[in-house]
């Protein structure tokens, strides 16, 4: 895939590396040249020097043929401008922007940006180490307002159902690691001792969570 990260501070450069890595055609789009020496003498992909809301910096990236845009820029308003110009004017399929100002971020997505709260998220997780360490978040969605969490399943919850810890809007297993082996469960599935379970929590049903579960 093709993809256009615009910003090369450091989570852009890390961000166009690990797309890179990953076998994806990438380029990357900043206003100084001397920030692409963050991206490494190994990266492969290509770098576009411009501003990033410049319709004519966003063609030469190859924006009209690209499969997702990323703009992590340090302004929410340039990203937000060229977010908007890659949805409306390119109709590039996904877009994503990076919200320094958390209040913003509801804002943007009823303009149909895809948003990501470095602030929220970073403030939810470690809210979560230090307060729910038994609850291992391994993934967040929608900047911490969800998070996908895994716990061991203890001798409590022997012989419970998945049915039993399913909230309707606020928790829900997703996944059970048994055995080296991993499966969906249906809602009639038995737990077992040692069973890895993968759970969807809303943030703020974390304690509900830890009840159901049995943790301290």
């Amino acid at each position: 895939m093709k993809f256009i990260v615009i910003g090369c501070g450091r989570i852009g450069a890390t961000l166009a590396r690990t797309l890179a890595l990953r076998g994806h055609l990438v380029t990357v789009v900043d206003r100084d040249p001397a920030a692409f020496e963050r991206l490494g003498v190994s990266f492969k992909g290509h770098t576009v020097v411009g501003v990033a809301f410049d319709r004519d910096t966003l063609i030469e990236a190859g924006i009209e043929r690209t499969d997702g845009v990323a703009l992590t820029t340090a302004s929410d308003e340039a990203n937000i401008t060229a977010g908007r110009l890659a949805l409306q004017v390119f109709q590039v399929p996904r877009v994503v922007a990076r919200v320094y100002d958390p209040r913003k971020a509801e804002i943007y997505k009823r303009l149909g940006l895809q948003t990501v709260s470095l602030v929220t998220w970073g403030v939810n997780r470690i809210a979560d180490l230090m307060c729910h360490s038994d609850l291992e978040v391994v993934y967040s969605v929608g900047g911490g307002q969800v998070d996908v969490v895994m716990v061991e399943a203890s001798p409590l919850l022997a012989g419970r159902t998945v049915r039993d810890l399913t909230v309707s809007g606020e928790l829900v297993v997703i996944a059970i690691t048994r055995g080296g082996d991993t499966f969906l469960p249906t809602l009639g599935a038995v737990l077992q001792v040692g069973d890895e379970l993968h759970l969807a929590v809303l943030a703020t049903a974390k304690e509900r969570a830890r009840t159901l579960l049995g943790l301290p």
